[in-house]
Order: structure tokens, then C-alpha cells, then sequence
């Protein structure tokens, strides 16, 4: 599993269950859904299918965890594009 340089969690849209899955994508199997109000860490960010949520339309998905990705469109980090470096 990747390492977390800084400590940072990042909010998801409130009142909303998001879809953890196991790619960069919505084709990729749902491995969980979070809690609502749920905060995640971002450990790397890479680009993969587009997606509109409540932060806007972004092809760019963060990794939560191994084998963890959710669309960035549904995690607050207060910037647009990335805030962790690109997975490898």
C-alpha cells in the first residue's frame, strides 16, 4: 500500500454514499461504498473516466487505499487538478 507523506484527509460531498472502486474508472468493480461524511486520504491521483459530481466534471481519480479509487468530483480537497502526486 502507498504511504500518506503528510497526514491529509480529505472530506466527500455530504449526503452522499460514494462507490470505492478497484480502478481509475466507472468500469472497474465496486470494492465498498463509504459512510456519508466520510473523510479519505489521498495517497495518489491519476486520470481515468470523466465524472460529474458535486465539485465539478474531472477524469481525475484518487487512491484511497490499495486498490481503492473515487472520482475526485466527490472529494473536497479545495483545488482543482492534483493535490498528491500521479500514481505510478
Amino acid at each position: 500500500m502507498a504511504t500518506e507523506a503528510i497526514g491529509t484527509r480529505y472530506p466527500v460531498a455530504p449526503g452522499v454514499r460514494v462507490n470505492v472502486r478497484s480502478g481509475p474508472g466507472t468500469g472497474y468493480s465496486i470494492v465498498k461504498v463509504l459512510p456519508y461524511d466520510a473523510y479519505v486520504p489521498i495517497y495518489c491521483q491519476c486520470p481515468g473516466t470523466t465524472v460529474t459530481g458535486p465539485y465539478g466534471t474531472t477524469n481525475l481519480w484518487d487512491n484511497i487505499g490499495n486498490g481503492q479509487y473515487v472520482s475526485d468530483a466527490y472529494v473536497h480537497t479545495g483545488r482543482d487538478g492534483y493535490v498528491a502526486p500521479r500514481c505510478s
